[in-house]
């Protein structure tokens, strides 16, 4: 009977299973507060809230879902993240990803970026993030991008793009 137990405890101590699924208008609310939450720390990083993960409306979030494809993840029914992302002249361009604060640094990320990065045809792939913005530079270059551009914004930071091959093209 101990050794069941033992069992028990280690089940309890995998990690829980992350569902992806795409992204659908009923899931708007969710995303919202999930961007927003995700957004602080970055609002923290450059000393400013006024940016457009924080300051976008329900209304616009919306309007957004219908013209473009996304992921969600899940763990357990509750939604952990999110990824946007729209195919334009053979190029992915990946928008917001959004990880629930107490879920960041499981993964997720990367698990949306892949799956974002599988369902398209196009031949690369583009994101940006803030040149302060180092653990997301990290992640995007330990999954295969590689910085592209730096546009100055002329407060002393720059938005950085990064890029990636997908397939020949």
């Amino acid at each position: 009977m101990g050794e069941d137990q033992g069992q028990d405890r280690e089940q309890s101590r995998t990690r829980p299973e992350i569902v992806i699924s795409p992204i659908s208008d009923d899931d708007a609310g969710e995303v919202l507060t999930v961007q927003r939450a995700a957004f602080v720390s970055e609002a923290a990083i450059y000393g400013s809230v006024d940016m457009p993960p924080l300051t976008q409306t329900l209304s616009e979030l919306e309007a957004e879902l219908r013209s473009e494809s996304g992921f969600t993840a899940r763990i357990g029914g509750r939604l952990v993240g999110a990824i946007r992302f729209v195919e334009k002249d053979g190029v992915l361009l990946i928008g917001r990803i959004a990880i629930a604060p107490d879920m960041q640094g499981e993964g997720i990320g990367r698990l949306l970026l892949q799956r974002a990065e599988s369902s398209s045809d196009a031949a690369v792939a583009e994101l940006f993030t803030g040149s302060l913005s180092a653990a997301n530079i990290r992640l995007y270059e330990s999954c295969g991008y590689a910085e592209h551009e730096r546009v100055p914004d002329g407060d002393g930071t720059a938005q950085v793009f990064l890029r990636k091959q997908l397939r020949a093209g």
